[in-house]
């Protein structure tokens, strides 16, 4: 399974973003995926996830109204639209898929794409 995120980037407070994560080498639709993010100094955190079907999906309160998570299950892609960027959203940003619902363990994970988001 490989995944790829893209789609970062210098943006200033206010602005918005959206990512991608393209995988490839499993059976896209049943795997739940997810977003966390890494900022320097601190412990990766759970930002979104999304379920296999696309019908549920769950944020961290510290991104709740701000960022939506999507996919497209005919292009193997999942997105996160990031809106109202706020200095501290700034991170590396990784995608993951999951077997399981809710995703309390994801399998596979993907190298980030750098997000920053200046003030």
């Amino acid at each position: 399974v490989q995944l790829q995120a893209s789609g970062g980037g210098l943006v200033q407070a206010g602005g918005s973003l959206r990512l991608s994560c393209a995988a490839s080498g499993h059976t896209f639709s049943n795997y739940a995926m997810g977003w966390f993010r890494q900022a320097p100094g601190k412990e990766r955190e759970f930002v979104a996830a999304i379920r296999w079907s696309g019908g549920s999906t769950f944020y961290a309160d510290s991104v709740k109204g701000r960022f939506t998570i999507s996919r497209d299950n005919a292009k193997n892609t999942v997105y996160l639209q990031m809106k109202s960027l706020k200095a501290e959203d700034t991170a590396v940003y990784h995608c993951a898929t999951s077997t399981r619902w809710p995703p309390l363990k994801y399998d596979y994970w993907g190298p980030g794409t750098q997000v920053t988001v200046s003030s």
